[in-house]
Protein backbone atom coordinates (compact mmCIF):
# COMPACT_ATOMS: atom_id res chain seq x y z
CA UNK A 1 0.00 0.00 0.00
CA UNK A 2 2.80 2.54 1.11
CA UNK A 3 4.12 2.07 -2.49
CA UNK A 4 0.72 3.94 -4.23
CA UNK A 5 -0.44 6.06 -1.26
CA UNK A 6 1.63 9.11 -2.58
CA UNK A 7 -0.91 8.91 -5.88
CA UNK A 8 -3.72 9.42 -4.09
CA UNK A 9 -2.26 12.49 -1.92
CA UNK A 10 -1.04 10.87 1.51
CA UNK A 11 2.34 10.89 2.26
CA UNK A 12 2.98 7.76 5.17
CA UNK A 13 5.16 8.02 7.74
CA UNK A 14 5.99 3.77 8.60
CA UNK A 15 6.44 2.46 12.29
CA UNK A 16 8.08 -0.49 12.83
CA UNK A 17 10.63 -2.51 15.28
CA UNK A 18 14.38 -1.55 15.52
CA UNK A 19 15.48 -5.43 15.76
CA UNK A 20 12.64 -7.01 14.99
CA UNK A 21 12.64 -11.30 14.17
CA UNK A 22 10.96 -12.24 11.59
CA UNK A 23 10.73 -15.97 10.25
CA UNK A 24 11.29 -15.11 6.79
CA UNK A 25 13.28 -11.78 5.48
CA UNK A 26 13.09 -11.09 2.31
CA UNK A 27 15.70 -7.77 1.25
CA UNK A 28 13.66 -7.46 -2.35
CA UNK A 29 10.44 -6.02 -1.10
CA UNK A 30 12.62 -2.94 0.08
CA UNK A 31 12.30 -1.93 -3.61
CA UNK A 32 8.64 -1.36 -2.89
CA UNK A 33 8.86 1.62 -0.56
CA UNK A 34 9.38 4.69 -2.40
CA UNK A 35 12.40 6.80 -1.99
CA UNK A 36 12.16 9.57 0.66
CA UNK A 37 9.27 7.62 2.93
CA UNK A 38 10.16 9.14 6.89
CA UNK A 39 10.65 5.28 8.73
CA UNK A 40 10.27 5.90 12.81
CA UNK A 41 11.94 2.95 14.32
CA UNK A 42 11.71 1.72 18.09
CA UNK A 43 13.25 -1.69 19.65
CA UNK A 44 11.98 -4.19 20.26
CA UNK A 45 12.17 -7.62 22.66
CA UNK A 46 10.62 -10.47 21.45
CA UNK A 47 10.78 -14.27 23.15
CA UNK A 48 12.24 -16.46 19.51
CA UNK A 49 15.63 -16.71 21.00
CA UNK A 50 14.20 -18.05 24.31
CA UNK A 51 12.05 -20.89 22.63
CA UNK A 52 15.12 -21.87 20.55
CA UNK A 53 17.10 -22.42 23.45
CA UNK A 54 14.54 -23.70 25.50
CA UNK A 55 13.19 -26.06 22.93
CA UNK A 56 16.67 -27.05 21.71
CA UNK A 57 16.01 -25.75 18.39
CA UNK A 58 19.64 -24.65 15.89
CA UNK A 59 20.06 -20.56 16.49
CA UNK A 60 19.58 -20.26 12.85
CA UNK A 61 16.17 -22.01 12.54
CA UNK A 62 13.03 -19.80 12.04
CA UNK A 63 9.74 -20.03 14.20
CA UNK A 64 6.52 -19.53 12.46
CA UNK A 65 3.92 -18.66 14.34
CA UNK A 66 0.91 -20.02 12.11
CA UNK A 67 2.36 -23.46 13.28
CA UNK A 68 4.36 -22.75 15.94
CA UNK A 69 6.25 -26.44 16.24
CA UNK A 70 8.02 -27.39 12.95
CA UNK A 71 9.54 -30.42 14.55
CA UNK A 72 8.17 -33.69 13.74
CA UNK A 73 8.21 -35.07 17.15
CA UNK A 74 7.36 -32.65 19.83
CA UNK A 75 8.44 -32.74 23.90
CA UNK A 76 7.27 -31.65 27.15
CA UNK A 77 9.35 -28.33 26.55
CA UNK A 78 7.93 -27.63 23.39
CA UNK A 79 4.23 -28.26 24.93
CA UNK A 80 5.20 -25.81 27.80
CA UNK A 81 7.11 -23.12 25.21
CA UNK A 82 3.66 -23.31 23.76
CA UNK A 83 1.94 -22.93 26.66
CA UNK A 84 3.92 -19.79 28.21
CA UNK A 85 3.70 -17.95 24.77
CA UNK A 86 -0.50 -18.50 24.96
CA UNK A 87 -0.73 -16.94 28.06
CA UNK A 88 2.01 -14.51 28.84
CA UNK A 89 2.09 -13.60 25.73
CA UNK A 90 -1.15 -11.94 24.84
CA UNK A 91 -2.29 -11.11 22.17
CA UNK A 92 1.17 -12.15 20.35
CA UNK A 93 5.38 -12.47 20.26
CA UNK A 94 4.79 -8.59 20.20
CA UNK A 95 3.05 -7.36 23.60
CA UNK A 96 6.50 -6.14 25.52
CA UNK A 97 6.60 -3.75 22.42
CA UNK A 98 3.08 -2.09 23.51
CA UNK A 99 4.03 0.31 25.81
CA UNK A 100 7.27 1.60 24.90
CA UNK A 101 5.65 2.07 21.43
CA UNK A 102 2.58 3.68 22.97
CA UNK A 103 4.84 6.59 24.86
CA UNK A 104 7.50 6.55 22.18
CA UNK A 105 4.78 7.47 19.55
CA UNK A 106 2.56 9.73 21.91
CA UNK A 107 6.07 12.10 22.36
CA UNK A 108 6.90 12.08 18.63
CA UNK A 109 3.24 12.47 17.50
CA UNK A 110 2.98 15.60 20.44
CA UNK A 111 5.81 17.25 18.74
CA UNK A 112 4.95 16.19 14.86
CA UNK A 113 1.44 15.45 14.56
CA UNK A 114 -0.32 13.77 11.66
CA UNK A 115 -4.01 13.55 9.97
CA UNK A 116 -4.50 9.74 10.81
CA UNK A 117 -2.88 6.64 12.25
CA UNK A 118 -3.72 3.35 10.82
CA UNK A 119 -2.76 0.11 12.34
CA UNK A 120 -2.26 -3.36 10.62
CA UNK A 121 -1.94 -6.87 11.53
CA UNK A 122 -1.46 -9.39 12.63
CA UNK A 123 0.08 -8.74 14.99
CA UNK A 124 -2.30 -7.47 16.25
CA UNK A 125 -0.25 -6.10 19.12
CA UNK A 126 -0.48 -3.36 16.71
CA UNK A 127 -3.77 -2.60 17.04
CA UNK A 128 -3.40 -2.16 21.00
CA UNK A 129 -0.45 0.31 20.23
CA UNK A 130 -2.84 2.84 17.99
CA UNK A 131 -5.66 2.49 20.43
CA UNK A 132 -3.42 4.00 23.07
CA UNK A 133 -2.02 6.59 20.84
CA UNK A 134 -5.30 7.62 19.95
CA UNK A 135 -6.47 8.11 23.46
CA UNK A 136 -3.24 10.05 23.90
CA UNK A 137 -3.40 12.27 21.06
CA UNK A 138 -6.89 11.75 19.83
CA UNK A 139 -5.85 11.38 16.31
CA UNK A 140 -8.37 9.32 14.52
CA UNK A 141 -7.54 5.34 13.54
CA UNK A 142 -8.19 3.15 11.40
CA UNK A 143 -7.83 -0.34 12.62
CA UNK A 144 -7.18 -3.10 9.64
CA UNK A 145 -7.12 -6.39 10.00
CA UNK A 146 -4.94 -8.65 7.10
CA UNK A 147 -6.18 -11.81 9.01
CA UNK A 148 -8.81 -12.04 11.89
CA UNK A 149 -8.36 -12.22 16.09
CA UNK A 150 -9.43 -15.30 17.78
CA UNK A 151 -10.93 -16.79 14.47
CA UNK A 152 -7.65 -16.85 12.90
CA UNK A 153 -6.73 -20.37 11.82
CA UNK A 154 -3.49 -21.17 14.49
CA UNK A 155 -5.79 -19.80 17.29
CA UNK A 156 -7.50 -23.22 18.18
CA UNK A 157 -3.59 -24.70 18.79
CA UNK A 158 -2.89 -21.91 21.19
CA UNK A 159 -2.64 -23.62 25.23
CA UNK A 160 -5.59 -20.89 26.47
CA UNK A 161 -6.30 -20.86 29.92
CA UNK A 162 -10.01 -19.37 30.35
CA UNK A 163 -8.78 -15.91 31.43
CA UNK A 164 -6.53 -15.96 28.92
CA UNK A 165 -9.08 -16.50 26.12
CA UNK A 166 -11.33 -13.57 27.71
CA UNK A 167 -8.59 -11.25 27.46
CA UNK A 168 -8.23 -11.99 23.69
CA UNK A 169 -11.84 -11.64 23.17
CA UNK A 170 -12.28 -8.48 25.30
CA UNK A 171 -9.08 -6.81 23.78
CA UNK A 172 -10.41 -7.48 20.19
CA UNK A 173 -13.86 -6.05 21.19
CA UNK A 174 -11.70 -2.51 22.42
CA UNK A 175 -10.11 -2.29 19.19
CA UNK A 176 -13.39 -3.02 17.08
CA UNK A 177 -15.16 -0.56 19.37
CA UNK A 178 -12.82 2.49 19.97
CA UNK A 179 -11.13 2.70 16.17
CA UNK A 180 -12.92 5.36 13.88
CA UNK A 181 -13.13 2.51 11.12
CA UNK A 182 -12.23 -0.97 10.75
CA UNK A 183 -11.20 -3.09 7.61
CA UNK A 184 -10.58 -5.83 6.79
CA UNK A 185 -9.65 -8.40 3.40
CA UNK A 186 -12.70 -10.67 3.04
CA UNK A 187 -16.80 -10.40 3.22
CA UNK A 188 -17.25 -13.32 5.73
CA UNK A 189 -14.42 -12.12 7.82
CA UNK A 190 -15.94 -8.17 7.80
CA UNK A 191 -19.30 -10.05 9.08
CA UNK A 192 -17.41 -11.80 11.84
CA UNK A 193 -16.22 -8.03 13.33
CA UNK A 194 -19.43 -6.71 12.81
CA UNK A 195 -21.51 -9.48 14.94
CA UNK A 196 -18.46 -9.11 17.55
CA UNK A 197 -18.83 -4.98 17.48
CA UNK A 198 -22.22 -4.05 16.45
CA UNK A 199 -20.55 -1.38 13.60
CA UNK A 200 -19.85 -1.48 9.99
CA UNK A 201 -16.65 -3.11 8.72
CA UNK A 202 -15.39 -2.19 5.17
CA UNK A 203 -14.09 -4.94 2.85
CA UNK A 204 -10.47 -3.99 1.30
CA UNK A 205 -8.69 -7.09 -0.19
CA UNK A 206 -5.49 -7.57 -0.75
CA UNK A 207 -4.23 -6.80 -4.60
CA UNK A 208 -1.18 -8.02 -6.84
CA UNK A 209 1.21 -5.71 -7.76
CA UNK A 210 1.50 -5.49 -11.73
CA UNK A 211 5.03 -4.29 -11.91
CA UNK A 212 5.45 -7.72 -10.54
CA UNK A 213 4.58 -9.17 -13.30
CA UNK A 214 6.25 -7.45 -16.39
CA UNK A 215 8.78 -8.91 -18.59
CA UNK A 216 8.34 -12.24 -17.45
CA UNK A 217 9.13 -14.95 -20.14
CA UNK A 218 6.89 -18.10 -20.47
CA UNK A 219 8.60 -20.64 -21.52
CA UNK A 220 7.34 -23.67 -23.34
CA UNK A 221 7.16 -26.68 -20.32
CA UNK A 222 7.45 -30.26 -21.02
CA UNK A 223 5.49 -30.93 -17.68
CA UNK A 224 2.09 -30.72 -16.41
CA UNK A 225 2.78 -29.10 -13.31
CA UNK A 226 0.73 -27.83 -10.04
CA UNK A 227 2.23 -25.14 -8.16
CA UNK A 228 1.53 -24.19 -4.33
CA UNK A 229 3.49 -20.95 -3.81
CA UNK A 230 3.67 -20.33 -0.24
CA UNK A 231 3.62 -22.55 3.49
CA UNK A 232 1.46 -25.80 3.59
CA UNK A 233 0.65 -26.67 7.03
CA UNK A 234 -1.12 -29.84 8.65
CA UNK A 235 -4.58 -28.03 7.81
CA UNK A 236 -4.20 -27.40 4.54
CA UNK A 237 -2.55 -30.98 3.81
CA UNK A 238 -5.54 -32.55 2.06
CA UNK A 239 -5.38 -36.60 1.46
CA UNK A 240 -8.45 -36.13 -1.16
CA UNK A 241 -5.42 -34.37 -3.45
CA UNK A 242 -3.18 -36.95 -3.05
CA UNK A 243 -5.04 -39.92 -3.57
CA UNK A 244 -6.76 -38.21 -6.53
CA UNK A 245 -3.32 -37.52 -8.45
CA UNK A 246 -1.99 -41.33 -7.66
CA UNK A 247 -5.55 -42.31 -9.32
CA UNK A 248 -4.47 -40.17 -12.57
CA UNK A 249 -0.89 -41.42 -12.61
CA UNK A 250 -2.38 -45.29 -12.68
CA UNK A 251 -4.96 -43.97 -15.06
CA UNK A 252 -4.25 -42.17 -17.47
CA UNK A 253 -1.16 -42.65 -20.15
CA UNK A 254 1.14 -41.08 -19.40
CA UNK A 255 0.34 -38.43 -16.84
CA UNK A 256 3.19 -40.33 -14.34
CA UNK A 257 6.07 -38.99 -16.86
CA UNK A 258 4.00 -35.45 -17.45
CA UNK A 259 3.12 -34.70 -13.98
CA UNK A 260 5.46 -32.61 -12.07
CA UNK A 261 4.30 -31.08 -8.24
CA UNK A 262 6.07 -27.63 -7.38
CA UNK A 263 5.98 -26.29 -3.84
CA UNK A 264 7.36 -23.33 -3.20
CA UNK A 265 7.90 -22.75 0.37
CA UNK A 266 7.90 -23.97 4.22
CA UNK A 267 5.65 -27.10 4.56
CA UNK A 268 4.70 -29.38 7.21
CA UNK A 269 6.50 -32.49 7.45
CA UNK A 270 3.13 -35.10 7.26
CA UNK A 271 2.54 -33.03 3.66
CA UNK A 272 6.33 -35.03 2.83
CA UNK A 273 4.69 -37.96 4.32
CA UNK A 274 1.70 -38.10 2.45
CA UNK A 275 3.54 -37.50 -1.17
CA UNK A 276 5.75 -40.21 -0.56
CA UNK A 277 2.82 -41.88 1.22
CA UNK A 278 0.83 -42.10 -2.36
CA UNK A 279 3.96 -42.66 -4.26
CA UNK A 280 4.27 -39.01 -5.95
CA UNK A 281 7.67 -38.53 -4.61
CA UNK A 282 9.16 -38.86 -8.10
CA UNK A 283 7.12 -36.15 -9.16
CA UNK A 284 7.92 -33.76 -6.37
CA UNK A 285 10.01 -30.22 -6.61
CA UNK A 286 10.50 -28.59 -3.72
CA UNK A 287 12.56 -25.09 -3.15
CA UNK A 288 12.36 -24.40 0.08
CA UNK A 289 12.27 -20.52 -0.67
CA UNK A 290 12.47 -17.81 -3.18
CA UNK A 291 12.36 -14.33 -2.57
CA UNK A 292 9.71 -12.39 -4.09
CA UNK A 293 10.94 -11.11 -7.08
CA UNK A 294 11.51 -14.98 -8.06
CA UNK A 295 8.10 -15.91 -7.48
CA UNK A 296 6.10 -14.42 -10.23
CA UNK A 297 8.05 -16.50 -12.86
CA UNK A 298 6.72 -19.51 -11.41
CA UNK A 299 3.32 -18.75 -11.41
CA UNK A 300 3.29 -17.63 -14.55
CA UNK A 301 4.88 -20.93 -16.02
CA UNK A 302 2.77 -23.22 -13.67
CA UNK A 303 0.12 -25.28 -16.03
CA UNK A 304 -2.29 -25.05 -12.70
CA UNK A 305 -1.67 -22.97 -9.38
CA UNK A 306 -2.87 -24.36 -6.56
CA UNK A 307 -4.23 -22.62 -3.52
CA UNK A 308 -4.75 -25.23 -0.78
CA UNK A 309 -6.91 -23.78 2.24
CA UNK A 310 -6.78 -24.99 5.51
CA UNK A 311 -10.14 -26.84 6.68
CA UNK A 312 -10.76 -24.77 9.84
CA UNK A 313 -13.61 -22.29 10.80
CA UNK A 314 -12.26 -19.11 9.45
CA UNK A 315 -11.71 -20.33 6.37
CA UNK A 316 -15.10 -19.14 4.78
CA UNK A 317 -13.20 -15.83 4.91
CA UNK A 318 -9.73 -16.89 3.83
CA UNK A 319 -8.22 -14.86 0.67
CA UNK A 320 -4.76 -15.20 0.69
CA UNK A 321 -2.30 -12.66 -0.65
CA UNK A 322 -1.03 -15.50 -3.44
CA UNK A 323 -4.63 -15.78 -4.61
CA UNK A 324 -3.99 -12.41 -6.34
CA UNK A 325 -0.76 -13.33 -7.37
CA UNK A 326 -2.31 -16.13 -9.02
CA UNK A 327 -4.97 -13.87 -10.95
CA UNK A 328 -2.41 -12.11 -12.37
CA UNK A 329 -0.16 -15.37 -13.48
CA UNK A 330 -3.27 -16.19 -15.33
CA UNK A 331 -3.01 -19.41 -15.25
CA UNK A 332 -5.77 -21.68 -13.87
CA UNK A 333 -6.71 -22.25 -10.43
CA UNK A 334 -7.74 -24.82 -8.87
CA UNK A 335 -9.12 -24.02 -5.05
CA UNK A 336 -9.23 -26.97 -2.25
CA UNK A 337 -12.11 -25.07 -0.03
CA UNK A 338 -15.48 -24.33 0.85
CA UNK A 339 -17.58 -22.88 -2.52
CA UNK A 340 -18.90 -20.74 -0.76
CA UNK A 341 -15.77 -19.44 0.96
CA UNK A 342 -14.27 -16.00 -0.06
CA UNK A 343 -11.37 -17.12 -2.67
CA UNK A 344 -14.05 -19.56 -4.61
CA UNK A 345 -15.98 -16.20 -4.84
CA UNK A 346 -13.60 -14.58 -6.85
CA UNK A 347 -11.85 -17.21 -8.82
CA UNK A 348 -15.44 -18.23 -9.89
CA UNK A 349 -16.65 -14.32 -10.45
CA UNK A 350 -12.96 -13.44 -12.71
CA UNK A 351 -13.59 -16.82 -14.27
CA UNK A 352 -10.17 -17.75 -13.08
CA UNK A 353 -10.35 -21.69 -12.11
CA UNK A 354 -12.29 -24.06 -10.09
CA UNK A 355 -13.19 -25.07 -6.25
CA UNK A 356 -13.37 -28.17 -5.18
CA UNK A 357 -14.79 -29.06 -1.52
CA UNK A 358 -11.67 -30.48 0.84
CA UNK A 359 -12.80 -34.25 0.14
CA UNK A 360 -13.95 -34.26 -3.16
CA UNK A 361 -11.49 -36.55 -4.59
CA UNK A 362 -13.94 -36.81 -7.20
CA UNK A 363 -14.21 -34.14 -8.37
CA UNK A 364 -10.42 -33.22 -8.27
CA UNK A 365 -9.43 -36.10 -10.00
CA UNK A 366 -12.07 -35.07 -12.58
CA UNK A 367 -10.82 -31.82 -13.19
CA UNK A 368 -7.15 -32.13 -13.32
CA UNK A 369 -7.59 -34.93 -15.88
CA UNK A 370 -9.54 -32.36 -17.95
CA UNK A 371 -6.79 -29.85 -17.62
CA UNK A 372 -4.52 -32.96 -17.98
CA UNK A 373 -6.05 -33.80 -21.45
CA UNK A 374 -6.34 -30.05 -22.80
CA UNK A 375 -2.65 -29.17 -21.83
CA UNK A 376 -1.57 -32.17 -24.46
CA UNK A 377 -3.32 -31.08 -26.43
CA UNK A 378 -2.53 -27.79 -26.55
CA UNK A 379 -5.68 -26.52 -25.67
CA UNK A 380 -5.32 -25.23 -22.23
CA UNK A 381 -6.40 -21.87 -21.24
CA UNK A 382 -8.67 -19.69 -19.51
CA UNK A 383 -10.47 -16.33 -20.15
CA UNK A 384 -10.54 -14.12 -16.96
CA UNK A 385 -13.01 -11.02 -16.61
CA UNK A 386 -12.52 -8.08 -14.34
CA UNK A 387 -9.23 -8.85 -12.62
CA UNK A 388 -7.81 -5.46 -12.60
CA UNK A 389 -10.34 -4.43 -9.85
CA UNK A 390 -7.75 -6.28 -7.69
CA UNK A 391 -4.54 -4.69 -8.48
CA UNK A 392 -2.67 -3.03 -5.84
CA UNK A 393 -2.71 0.92 -7.10
CA UNK A 394 -6.72 0.14 -7.57
CA UNK A 395 -7.21 -1.60 -3.85
CA UNK A 396 -4.41 1.39 -2.39
CA UNK A 397 -6.91 4.16 -4.01
CA UNK A 398 -9.91 2.54 -1.67
CA UNK A 399 -7.83 2.90 0.92
CA UNK A 400 -7.11 6.36 0.44
CA UNK A 401 -10.69 6.87 -0.22
CA UNK A 402 -11.24 5.90 3.27
CA UNK A 403 -8.71 8.00 4.73
CA UNK A 404 -10.34 11.03 3.45
CA UNK A 405 -13.45 10.05 4.94
CA UNK A 406 -12.20 9.69 8.07
CA UNK A 407 -10.27 12.65 8.02
CA UNK A 408 -13.10 14.80 6.78
CA UNK A 409 -15.33 13.98 9.89
CA UNK A 410 -12.99 14.61 12.16
CA UNK A 411 -12.67 17.88 11.34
Amino acid sequence: MVKYLRSFGWEPIIYTPENPAYPVLDQTLQNDIPEGIETWKHNIWEPYEWYKKFTGRKKSEHVFSGFMQEKKKKGWKDDVALWIRSNFFIPDARTFWIKPSIQFLTEKLNDAPVDLIVSTGPPHSAHLIALGVKNNTRIPWIADFRDPWTKIDYFHQLKLTKASRTKHESLERDVLVNADAVSCVSWHWADDFKTMSGRSVLVITNGYDEEDFNNIIIEPSERFTISHIGSMNADRNHKSLWSALQRLCADLPNFKLDFQLVLIGKNDTQVYDDIQKYNLGANLLHLDYLPHNQIAYYQCNATVLLLSLGNMPSVHGLLPGKLFEYLAARRPILVIGPDDGDSSRIVRETSSGITCNFNDEQKLYQQIGNWYSKWKSGSLSIEQHHIEQYTRRNITKQMAALFDTIVTKSI
